[in-house]
This record gives C-alpha cells, structure tokens and sequence, in this order.
C-alpha cells in the first residue's frame, strides 16, 4: 500500500508572509488615518499694493518666491485642526501678518491676504469644488476692494446681474456658467456704474474660479492700485 506523504509547511516561510502581511495592513490603516486627519489650503495675495509677500504655513514656506498682487499657491495639504499663517516681505523675517484659523477635516479652503500694508488682513473662505454638472464651469465672485461700495458682478455687454449686492469682504457662492470666453465688470449696485472691467478670460467645463474685484478706487499713490477684476483659476 502506498503512502500519502502530507508535506508540513516550513515554519521560517510562513513568518515573512505574516510579517508582510502585517505591514500591509498597518501601511494601510496609517494611510487612512493620514488621510482622514487633512485639509487642504491655498492663499491668494490681494493687497493692493505693488509689495509682494512670502507666505509661510506654520512656520514652513509655501512658495521659492514671493507672491505678486494676484498670485495663488496651489492647493497644499495641512493637518485639520488650528495652524496659523504668517507673511514677510523679502529680507525681513518679521511677521506683517500672522493669522491663526482652524480648517475641517477633507475641506478645500482658500485664504486672501487684503487690504493695505499697514492694515493687512486676511480672509478665509470654504470651497466646495463639487460639480453638479460636468458640462459647466463654475464661478465665484469677491469683493476685496477695501474702499469700494458694494458691488455687482455683469458679463460685458449683458445687462443681466450674475451676482449682485457684495460688499468689501464678501464672497457668492460658486454659480454654474456655460464654458466659453468671456470678459466680466464690476458695477456699483447703487448707482449702476462701471467700476472695472477684467481682461478676457477662458472658462473651461469642469474648473471653478474665482473672480475678484481688487486694489482701491482712491489710490493715495503709485505704489497703491487702482481697482480692478481679474479671473483666477482655482487649482
């Protein structure tokens, strides 16, 4: 009669297996934790002014080079919770502005430094980049023209309102709008005048953006800038 032979597993190939599996599974549990403890967070420079500024978020910077009037950092992450950001000119370590916020887990925020130099300021704002339908593009308008009435914001040569009524530091929600080229203008809601005009600017199907009236109707000198609207993609 024949002899069935059962082959016994070595016990030293089975240790590695248990060991990798083991990682695998703190890798992931670690990664998911990670992932659930962050936010994200870009800063968008608005002070009118021809000075430039480098950012730092809790004390690491999030640019090589200083941010101009209208520039964005990309969106980064940051651990949920309270973190703080501060803002230097170049040469100069010392903090012009410092801001201490605190962000909701898996939330998009954008922060925008405003106002003057010597009465800068920021403002934060939540954003929902959901995308209620793919064939648009979605945009947001802000007022942060610190001696600018409230404002409302028209396509060139249309007479219909897309946002109406925003005063200094106050932002629309994002609105759906078809994709094409347009040019916008921001109007003073009270009295109907134009107070600027941006410079054409592509709308693409599936990307948000910001469109932001800036700089100051009374510049007290050149290195202060007049009022204007530009249009910044959100990224």
């Amino acid at each position: 009669m024949k002899k069935i032979s059962l082959i016994q597993p070595r016990t030293g190939a089975i240790i590695p297996f248990v060991f990798l599996l083991l990682l695998t599974v703190l890798n992931a549990c670690k990664k998911e934790e990670t992932e659930s403890s962050v936010s994200y967070i870009r800063v968008v420079n608005t002070a009118p002014t021809l000075a430039t500024y480098y950012p730092f978020l809790n004390s690491a910077a999030l640019t090589t080079a200083a941010l101009p009037y209208a520039g964005s950092t990309a969106f980064g992450p940051v651990s949920a919770g309270v973190s703080n950001l501060k803002f230097t000119t170049e040469n100069n370590a010392a903090s012009l502005l410092t801001k201490s916020f605190s962000l909701n887990v898996s939330t998009y925020n954008s922060f925008y430094l405003i106002n003057k130099p010597d009465q800068l300021d920021g403002l934060m704002l939540n954003d929902d980049l959901s995308l209620p339908a793919a064939d648009k593009a979605y945009i947001r308008y802000i007022n942060l023209a610190p001696d600018a009435p409230a404002l409302d914001l028209i396509k060139t040569g249309e007479t219909a309102v897309l946002v109406a009524n925003k005063a200094y530091k106050t932002a629309s929600g994002f609105i759906a709008v078809a994709p094409g080229t347009y040019t916008f203008e921001a109007k003073e809601t009270l009295s109907g005048s134009i107070k600027a005009s941006s410079a054409s600017a592509m709308l693409i199907a599936g990307y948000h953006y910001d469109i932001i009236c800036g700089g100051l109707i009374n510049p007290a000198n050149d290195i202060e800038r007049p009022i204007n609207l530009f249009v910044l993609t959100i990224k």
